[in-house]
């Protein structure tokens, strides 16, 4: 816990003592940050009958820039159709490359995950290319998925996993990392490692604990159970679970209304207000009190907060800039 309190306490200090800019939220951040070129196509991640499915690499990550009224919303598609999104090495590379980069971009307010593939999110690891793998290649390669997924629910922005199909392993550990999970009742989600003689290896064994509990948690580990999403929503595992629609997609249609809705909101408080969460829930009351004080002085110098009480004022919707 003194460990704890002093890195806490650094925390604070670079908080205070840094001023307020329109880049702050990163820079918060210890990473350095990357920049990424705009794509406006505001297709979904509706999984059509008809697509004509890409077997080239580059097409595993399909990552789209929402634009009109969702402008600000990222939706990143994963599409490995011959291997229901299995978490691959290409997959892994293309996903920090792109995840470091929205971390730098200030004008995307939330990102969501969903599949461009019908009835499954992601199948988990890919246990063919990982038996394909030399035994010093595996720590190495479960090293920098980790570090993904963790990199992934470090994002300042929130972001929403749309779990419209199967959800198993690794796939329901991205899904963990994320802030808010949101799953067709027919979806079937489980850390279900344990079949393999292997535990959960990045992030399950913690994440799944923080959302459902200790005891909970360790009966769906220790059974590699699958649940459905009807049940993932009562046990607390997922926010919503919604009916699932012809197109296959209801979970994404939800969290893209979800991601609206944080929109409108201001984005510097928006990414302050998950900072402090964030932070908070892992020490105790009095230094999460404090850390929330800290990350609140933030956004009293702000554009954001003046056109927000301007338009209270004047009853109209704020105009927010991330100022």
């Amino acid at each position: 816990m003194a460990v704890m309190a002093a890195g806490s306490r650094l925390f604070l200090r670079s908080l205070r003592s840094s001023p307020v800019r329109r880049d702050l939220v990163d820079q918060i951040h210890v990473r350095d940050y990357a920049g990424l070129l705009f794509q406006s196509s505001p297709v979904l991640c509706r999984p059509a009958a008809a697509r004509q499915y890409s077997s080239n690499p580059k097409d595993d990550l399909n990552v789209r820039y929402l634009d009109g009224q969702d402008s600000g919303i990222v939706v990143l598609g994963l599409n490995r159709p011959k291997a229901k999104n299995a978490i691959s090495r290409n997959l892994v590379n293309m996903m920090v490359e792109t995840v470091e980069s929205i971390k730098k971009n200030g004008k995307v307010r939330s990102v969501i995950i969903c599949s461009m593939v019908p009835g499954v999110f992601c199948a988990g690891a890919d246990l063919k290319e990982r038996a394909k793998m030399d035994l010093s290649e595996v720590g190495p390669f479960v090293s920098k998925a980790r570090g993904l997924i963790t990199d992934l629910g470090n994002l300042p922005m929130p972001v929403i996993a749309a779990i419209d199909g199967v959800a198993l392993g690794g796939g329901l550990e991205m899904a963990l990392a994320c802030d808010i999970r949101i799953a067709s009742n027919s979806a079937k989600m489980g850390l279900v490692e344990a079949k393999l003689g292997i535990i959960p290896g990045a992030g399950g064994t913690q994440r799944l604990p923080r959302a459902i509990g200790v005891s909970l948690a360790k009966e769906l580990i220790f059974a590699a159970r699958v649940v459905d999403g009807v049940e993932a929503q009562r046990v607390g595992l997922v926010s919503h679970s919604v009916e699932q629609n012809d197109s296959g997609d209801a979970a994404y249609l939800r969290a893209l209304e979800l991601a609206r809705e944080f929109n409108s909101q201001g984005p510097i408080a928006i990414r302050m207000a998950k900072l402090s969460i964030n932070q908070g829930m892992e020490v105790d009351l009095a230094t999460g009190l404090a850390i929330e004080e800290a990350c609140y002085a933030q956004v009293i110098p702000t554009k954001d907060r003046l056109e927000g009480l301007a338009a209270f004022k004047e009853k109209r919707p704020p105009r927010f800039k991330g100022e």
